[in-house]
């Protein structure tokens, strides 16, 4: 999911709308989440990966058609997709196995230090300035995945905890590759070979110990096909005619998600740790978005 930066000529009413559809881009999200957590209770992580990238595939090609998107798809850089693909694999996989392990709030509040990770990695990768005050809110975003974790120690035997943190490093690191291919690849090439690639990936390692599908998940298969679609239609919209600084904190919104599904599907509410935890990440996260709005308009005057 790109973050694309806006001018300042950006009005009020078009940041609302921005925030309307991360707001919605978020449930969807939620809701795609939910269906991977129930799929993950009766099939492996990487057909679970499979299956999501497989179920979106139709709609997103029926989308490109009607805009006429498919002209030039091949003229890509094809190292550089591939390597994003590889990334996602790895990254849905590892979270479809954390879902399996946590609750859906457990699982946000870790991967909510993606946006930290990304501003920590822009500087080797991007050659990007971080000041002082960023490496600062990126420590404390750390500390916050140890509170998680739980202090004494014995989060750190979790496995599930473990593989929701591989994932958002993964998640940081295809963020990163997504804004080079940005410069010369069109939004839906990237999202066409993106989804497509995983597909195969997923289904490549997962041919061997593939579980036959049950009649009766249908519907969740529906639910994360258009879940996952309108979801990824939103955050661009959401991006694409907002400002980055104030329509980023929003994504946040996913952990009340989170924590009401969990209830309502499991009986599971999130304790101290991870609330103390998820405070401390988001006021990190949010401290960087804010901090680049900054960056940004000292950029853009």
């Amino acid at each position: 999911m790109e973050q694309n930066v806006v001018q300042s000529t950006v009005t009020r009413s078009d940041n609302l709308r921005s925030i309307y559809a991360m707001l919605v881009s978020v449930a969807m999200f939620s809701m795609m989440d939910t269906a991977m957590k129930v799929l993950s209770a009766h099939y492996p992580a990487t057909q679970v990966t499979a299956m999501r990238a497989l179920s979106s595939l139709p709609l997103l090609c029926g989308y490109m058609l009607a805009r006429g998107a498919f002209r030039g798809i091949t003229r890509i850089r094809w190292p550089v997709h591939v390597l994003r693909s590889v990334l996602g694999v790895i990254m849905l996989t590892s979270f479809a196995y954390g879902l399996k392990e946590l609750s859906l709030a457990q699982a946000y509040t870790l991967f909510f230090i993606a946006p930290t990770l990304i501003t920590a990695l822009s500087v080797w990768v991007l050659k990007e300035k971080v000041g002082l005050g960023q490496w600062v809110a990126i420590v404390v975003g750390l500390l916050g995945v140890l509170v998680v974790l739980r202090p004494e120690g014995s989060g750190f035997i979790s496995l599930g905890g473990l593989a929701v943190l591989g994932a958002a490093i993964c998640y940081a690191l295809a963020a990163i590759v997504s804004r080079v291919l940005a410069r010369t690849d069109s939004n839906e090439s990237m999202m066409f070979w993106y989804l497509l690639m995983m597909a195969c990936g997923g289904l490549a390692m997962s041919l061997s110990h593939w579980v036959a599908l049950r009649a009766e998940d249908g519907w969740v298969l529906l639910a994360l096909a258009l879940s996952g679609f309108f979801g990824q239609l939103a955050i661009t919209r959401a991006f694409s005619s907002g400002q980055a600084s104030v329509v980023a904190p929003f994504e946040y919104s996913a952990l009340a998600w989170g924590v009401a599904i969990d209830w309502l599907l499991w009986q599971v509410l999130p304790d101290g740790y991870t609330l103390l935890g998820a405070t401390i990440i988001i006021a990190s996260g949010i401290y960087l978005v804010r901090r680049e709005s900054v960056h940004v308009e000292a950029e853009h005057p």
